[in-house]
């Protein structure tokens, strides 16, 4: 089959790799018929490249038919369609009982000390070949998939892998009290879909990108914008009664703009051998926090501040007098998917779109055509907000 690969550091092509095939009595085979880039995925084409092997199968965001099932699967089928969530979880051990799916005890990787397997993503979490492929062997298929209606185009059920969730657990973080208002760092598709979530719970939404289509796409959801080229706090704290938001989302995480010096301790762990290198981010890491520092200066006094971008840093420094005499509040973590698909599967079957999943993806294109859509995604060429692939 083929299947998009790292190769290294910005670069990723399309190889000829053995079909996946069932390896436990739990697995399922899948025929991908649509994949997404995720922002996270550009962290593998930059960031974390310490963590990647020559030849790892990426992407975390897949859906599409399944073909086979082990003989322990009986939730579905051949010819089911299904979403594939980014964690992969056995729903019976405690932290999945807990709704911590992404912490699930079955699946730890314990090597480097991390949460569940993720799909295509890295040594830290499990080196699971992942979904920009034609065929996906999906372990935990007892539990994980997402079974969908057979019609409407995928789009409306895609992101229910990551991106609507990921929101949703964001906001549910944030947890603006009722008629508050929400700030949302970054306007990428989590910020996109957390920006619509926190308006569709009735929260003022302000939201904040530098990228003028990004703005746009949010402006056309009733969602408040500002340019963050300005003094971005002030200018919240001026929309804002002088306070500041009652909850911020930073959807933007490690690879923020304007953190020149973690820039260039960014590039300076890439170009280390693979183990040097694992070794300088698991000891000594350092994120770009430009979004992080503004949350923190721009909520309000006994506010929230939910992280949904994510960091790999191990020695990041943080304002915490600041912290501790503004009383913030934080919760982070990577999205429980399962968690939330009750309330989420509703929301996306609704034909009157109340989440606008029919308008978040900007390019569509062939598996071929992925490492074109990676650089375009990263550069944030051509509107590039979201890019779907059709193996």
């Amino acid at each position: 089959m083929k299947a998009l690969t790292w190769q290294g550091k910005r670069s990723v092509s399309v190889e000829e790799v053995p079909d996946p095939r069932i390896q436990q009595p739990t697995d399922a085979i899948v025929r991908i018929t649509s994949t997404a880039i995720c922002g996270s995925d550009l962290h593998l084409y930059e960031v974390l490249t310490p963590f990647m092997d020559k030849g790892d199968i990426i992407g975390h965001e897949p859906m599409g038919i399944v073909e086979e099932v082990g003989s322990a699967v009986t939730q579905i089928k051949a010819g089911d369609r299904v979403v594939i969530p980014f964690n992969v979880s056995c729903g019976h051990c405690f932290m999945c009982k807990q709704g911590l799916q992404s912490q699930c005890e079955t699946t730890q990787v314990r090597e480097y000390n991390s949460g569940a397997v993720f799909l295509g993503y890295s040594r830290l979490y499990g080196s699971v070949p992942g979904g920009q492929a034609e065929y996906l062997r999906v372990p935990h298929a007892d539990y994980g998939p997402i079974k969908v209606p057979n019609t409407g185009e995928d789009e409306r059920y895609l992101y229910l892998s990551d991106v609507v969730p990921t929101a949703w657990q964001a906001v549910q973080y944030a947890a603006p009290p009722q008629g508050g208002s929400l700030a949302v760092l970054g306007l990428g598709p989590i910020g996109q879909m957390s920006a619509r979530i926190g308006r569709h719970l009735g929260y003022r939404v302000l939201a904040v990108d530098p990228v003028a289509e990004r703005r746009a796409m949010a402006e056309r959801h009733g969602i408040e914008t500002l340019d963050s080229s300005g003094e971005v706090a002030d200018q919240l704290k001026d929309l804002t009664d002088g306070r500041g938001p009652d909850s911020m989302v930073d959807a933007v995480g490690m690879e923020a703009h304007g953190s020149p010096v973690a820039g260039v301790a960014h590039q300076a762990v890439g170009l280390l051998p693979s183990p040097l290198g694992r070794k300088a981010m698991e000891t000594a890491g350092v994120d770009k926090l430009d979004a992080l520092y503004t949350a923190i200066e721009a909520v309000r006094r006994g506010g929230t501040i939910s992280i949904s971008g994510v960091y790999g840093g191990m020695k990041d420094p943080l304002p915490m007098l600041t912290m501790f005499d503004k009383q913030i509040q934080l919760r982070m973590g990577q999205c429980n998917v399962k968690r939330w698909i009750d309330d989420l599967l509703p929301l996306v079957d609704d034909p009157s779109d109340p989440l606008g999943v029919l308008d978040l993806k900007t390019h569509t294109a062939s598996l071929d055509e992925a490492p074109e859509m990676y650089e375009k995604f990263q550069k944030k060429q051509d509107g590039c907000i979201k890019a779907v692939l059709k193996p």
